[in-house]
């Protein structure tokens, strides 16, 4: 089962999200928080084999610590769980900073249900998950100025996209792990990112490599 921790200030939706969890026999919710400030709390407070897999985290939430803050000291976590944004804000700017900042993935909350199960499972997997509305608005950006990449760049930032660490790339290619390291910068450099689901992001939305 896929453990999903909920974060969201307006308690309806919540109760909404959770109705929807808690029917589903794939997903089961460890908890819910109105804000980032909680989610960390609560992800500290939980043991390790009761964490989630995957936490669904909307963007503005009043007061509390906002999802994009939320989002990076997640990562910052060891062995930190997938963080599925869930929002009604689809601004380059918010997309742009919340995939910067880690996100797994990008939805918007007018996605059905079937769609965000398959986002969760998806993110739980660690692929990266774009509504189709974002990942147009990425590509849009990305056309205005299309990245080139090597053909060794891009068959790394490929085998990224399907989940592979540094190491495992390094076996892979048969090349080692410093020089891995030393493509991804030229990688990111190109791209205008700073973090690996950015970079997949942008590969993804550009087409220069292919989901899963």
């Amino acid at each position: 089962m896929i453990r999903v921790l909920l974060v969201d200030d307006h308690p309806v939706v919540r109760r909404g999200l959770r109705a929807m969890v808690d029917e589903l026999p794939e997903l089961v919710a460890v908890g819910e928080a109105a804000d980032g400030a909680e989610a960390l709390r609560l992800l500290a407070a939980l043991p390790a084999a009761e964490r989630p897999h995957v936490v669904l985290m909307d963007l503005q939430m009043g007061a509390g610590m906002h999802g994009v803050e939320a989002t990076r000291r997640i990562n910052e976590l060891p062995a930190p769980p997938a963080v599925l944004i869930l929002t009604t804000y689809s601004t380059d700017a918010d997309i742009l900073a919340a995939v910067e900042a880690g996100a797994t993935g990008y939805l918007l909350k007018d996605a059905p249900p079937q769609e965000l199960v398959a986002a969760v499972q998806a993110a739980s997997r660690g692929e990266t998950v774009l509504a189709p509305p974002v990942a147009a608005r990425l590509l849009g950006r990305v056309r205005a100025g299309r990245p080139t990449l090597s053909p060794r760049e891009a068959e790394i930032l490929q085998l990224l996209a399907e989940g592979l660490a540094n190491r495992q790339i390094s076996k892979r290619l048969f090349i080692s792990e410093a020089t891995v390291k030393t493509h991804l910068v030229h990688i990111y450099e190109k791209l205008g990112v700073d973090s690996r689901t950015a970079a997949i992001a942008a590969g993804l939305s550009s087409g220069l490599i292919r989901a899963g």
